[in-house]
């Protein structure tokens, strides 16, 4: 039979306490106690706060002496990364690396040891536990152990960096155009004056897959809450001929591409806005064709109502920047600048990933940790951006 964790926190003197360590300068631990708590969870939550801020005064002061060959990896590696790497890069770089040390390597450290022994066999090891995260993780780990290890060598811990001896890990990138921020001004100040303006901000501005667009209703939209349902996409659904070649390509409803892309977003003003114009103009629509209008309350939708094309809306934008002098940009590269947009304003990889409606964190990790490294920053933000 299970046996109940004991407390952290007792009762004593009319209110809750928890017991305190504190490190001095010297290395020596006082101990105390902490009071003044009304509940027992307000207690323990402090207790564990306190232990978290003592294990990291502990690392600092045992890592400080730069030639303690007792340190351990996984403390090493925590240390390297607050203490040393995350003061000297950008939050975007420092969010990579973030993911790589907490979510990647150390979990998959099934047994830590001293830093003086990492070795070859036992990083390539590490290594091939944290590739099998997704295609990117072998590659961006091993690229961070490099920077550990070489730093170590330099502080004295190791001999010799064992990184550059490991098995190597290749990835295909991502082909993500990026406009830059007054390509994009000029982008959106040609697409103002297109028919698919409204798409466009959708998927720069809440980072709508192409059938996930095509698939919005009116009623998915809450114009008070600024709020829309993602609850279906359009498809592909070609009709196959007995002899098995495609006859023709119809587009069907179906439900969003994974289950996590079912999500409620938060929709700028300037959507809301487009919106109502192109509620206005089906209306218009809907009067002159009357019983020739097929109404299916699509908010992306052809004169009669139906459905566009798959195509259609990249085939538009492909004609805005060719006249605009501008890089050839898809819908899929539209939702890509709104997850850089979010990147740069430091939004965490788990948030970006449920926004886009991914199948799960490291499909984000894989399209954008390297765009997250890049140098050339993106802050093109609604009011900024609008201000053309």
């Amino acid at each position: 039979m299970a046996t109940k964790k004991k407390s952290v926190a007792f009762y004593e003197r009319y209110s809750w306490y928890h017991r305190t360590k504190e490190l001095a300068e010297n290395g020596t631990v006082r101990y105390g106690k902490k009071g003044g708590f009304l509940t027992q969870e307000e207690a323990e939550e402090s207790y564990y706060k306190c232990e978290e801020e003592f294990q990291a005064a502990q690392r600092k002061i045992q890592l400080s002496g730069k030639m303690d060959k007792e340190v351990m990896f996984k403390d090493y590696l925590v240390y390297w990364f607050e203490e040393e790497f995350s003061k000297r890069i950008e939050t975007t770089t420092r969010m990579v690396g973030a993911y790589v040390i907490y979510q990647l390597i150390l979990p998959n450290v099934d047994y830590d040891v001293k830093m003086r022994y990492i070795n070859v066999e036992y990083l390539d090891g590490l290594l091939e536990k944290a590739s099998k995260s997704c295609a990117s993780a072998g590659n961006k780990c091993r690229e961070i152990l490099n920077l550990v290890m070489k730093e170590a060598v330099i502080d004295g811990y190791i001999g010799v960096n064992p990184v550059t001896e490991t098995k190597p890990y290749k990835r295909k990138k991502p082909n993500i155009v990026i406009l830059s921020k007054e390509k994009l001004k000029i982008f959106l100040k040609a697409a103002s004056k297109d028919n698919w303006y409204l798409e466009i901000l959708l998927a720069l501005f809440c980072g709508l897959r192409k059938g996930e667009i095509l698939g919005l209703k009116f009623s998915d939209f809450d114009m008070e809450k600024h709020t829309v349902k993602i609850n279906r996409q359009i498809v592909s659904n070609p009709i196959i001929k007995e002899n098995c070649t495609i006859e023709e390509y119809q587009v069907i409803e179906r439900e969003p591409k994974t289950q996590n892309s079912f999500r409620t977003l938060r929709v700028p003003d300037v959507i809301l806005e487009e919106l109502e114009k192109r509620k206005i103009l089906i209306d218009i629509n809907k009067s002159k064709l009357q019983e020739d209008y097929m109404d299916g309350d699509y908010v992306s939708c052809q004169v009669n109502g139906r459905t566009h094309s798959l195509s259609a809306m990249n085939i538009a934008l492909k004609k805005i920047c060719v006249r605009n002098s501008l890089p050839a940009i898809s819908v899929h590269g539209l939702r890509h600048m709104f997850a850089t947009i979010l990147i740069e304003q430091g939004v965490s990889l788990a948030k970006i990933s449920g926004l886009l409606g991914h199948s799960s964190v490291n499909t984000t990790f894989e399209y954008y940790c390297d765009v997250m490294d890049e140098n050339e920053k993106i802050i093109a933000f609604m009011n900024d951006t609008f201000a053309v």
